[in-house]
């Protein structure tokens, strides 16, 4: 290989390299929020009234399971 061509090839991947850089920050920022906000809902959903009973039936159920 020539050495244009590793130069060339070289630039090119240093050029995809910066374009991202200020890019992950902000999909960091967007996983977490959308993170937070489904473990907000999913503890709603979980320490909600029916659901609650739904799994502590569940537990009961497994615990007093004869062999």
């Amino acid at each position: 290989m020539g050495k244009a061509v590793r130069v060339r090839m070289r630039a090119g991947l240093l050029g995809l390299v910066r374009r991202d850089a200020g890019m992950v920050t902000s999909e960091y920022a967007v996983g977490i929020i959308a993170a937070v906000a489904f473990a907000a809902a999913l503890y709603k959903v979980l320490t909600s009234g029916q659901v609650s009973a739904e799994l502590q039936g569940i537990v009961e159920r497994a615990l007093n399971v004869q062999m």
